[in-house]
Parts: C-alpha cells; structure tokens; sequence
C-alpha cells in the first residue's frame, strides 16, 4: 500500500467535464490525519503508522487515550486506524497525511460500513420474488418459502437465504476513479458510490486491481 487516509463521506453531487459530461461522484472530506503511532519490525514485527481523524473534546477521551494523543503531541481524535504504508521508514509521529495524498486519475479502494436496515425479509434482503397477487394465494406472497427437505436432511442447509439482519456491514468497493482534489478544503471527489450514509466514517487506499 502506497498511500492512505481516513475520511467523512459528505454526501453526493455531479461534476460536468471540460468534454460536457456528466459525471456523479462522492464528496469525501480527507484528513487532515496526523500520525500518532509508528510501527517498526524491531518493536512490533512490522511496519505501520497509525493515523487519526476528527477532533473531539478533551472530556470526551478516556486516560489511556489520553495518554496515547498527549505522548504523540497530538490533540484528542475520535478516530484512529493502521495502515501498512511503503514508506513508513519516511514518516514519524506528528506528520500530517492531507487529501494531497491523492490526485486526480489515481484509482483508489474505499472501505466503509453500509447502512443498516435492521432485520429484513427475504424479498428485501435476498430480491426474492413474491407471489402472485390472486385468489387462493394466501397471506404468504413475501414469505421466505420451503427450508429444505423434511427427512432427508432434516435440517436447513448454509447460507439458505433467510431473513435477518440487513446491513450495517463493512464493505470495500474497488477501483473508484478520483475525479478531482480540494487541497485547501481537504476534498476528494470519487466517481461513484461508496459504502455509508452521510456522515459516515471512510478509509481510502490506493487500489490493489491497478497492479
């Protein structure tokens, strides 16, 4: 992994190009992230630095985080996270990783919890079909349908497709284009969707497809 940072999802919009396209993209506020722990192979077996993200107030933090951002010099994050740069060996605590990490055209991974949507049904969760809406049906047209054999065996298979919890699951999607970079406002704007509602928290790298 070449590069990384942390970001916020602000939310989508459309970008027109100098060509007269149109193209929809994801607005991500990246960084600013200090560095407030550096991983060695001497000490810890590998290479890594740990980034934050997010100011919150002092009384919010408990000691021993506390004592990790007062050590680092760093003022209390909400949000901490590893990446496993090439070019640990280069960064030391204190350094800060800003969207000018990234340029327009890089081709980028982004990480992020999807929204949940609580325990769903089958047609939900799985676009199963329902049944047809006519006489002699029954009140069962979303209804999940047979779980298998009876006897033989007498159980439910894996990943039957089943009702359950829908969401609020970490999903990367791969390959997202960056379209243009804010450096003074610390913007990054991704073509397509990512993982996440507004608000939500985001991790992005440079891809692992662009090899």
């Amino acid at each position: 992994m070449k590069k990384g940072i942390i970001g916020k999802k602000l939310g989508m919009t459309q970008i027109f190009m100098e060509d007269g396209s149109v193209i929809p993209v994801t607005v991500i506020e990246a960084g600013p992230c200090p560095v407030t722990q550096k991983k060695t192979t001497e000490t810890d077996g590998y290479e890594a630095v740990q980034l934050a993200f997010e100011d919150i107030r002092e009384k919010l933090v408990n000691k021993p985080a506390a004592g990790h951002f007062k050590k680092a010099g760093v003022s209390p994050k909400r949000h901490l996270k590893e990446f496993r740069l090439e070019n640990t060996a280069e960064m030391n605590v204190g350094d800060v990783v800003a969207a000018d990490t990234f340029a327009s055209g890089d081709k980028v991974d982004i990480t992020g919890i999807t929204k949940g949507h609580g325990y769903s049904g089958t047609v939900k969760r799985w676009n199963t079909h329902i049944l047809r809406m006519t006489h002699g049906t029954g009140p069962i047209h979303r209804q999940a349908g047979s779980m298998g054999a009876n006897s033989t065996p007498s159980r439910i298979y894996k990943n039957k497709k089943m009702p359950g919890q829908y969401g609020n699951e970490q999903v990367t999607v791969l390959n997202l284009e960056v379209v243009k970079v804010d450096t003074e406002k610390n913007l990054i704007a991704v073509k397509g969707a990512v993982p996440g509602a507004k608000g939500g928290i985001v991790f992005i790298r440079d891809t692992v497809k662009n090899a």
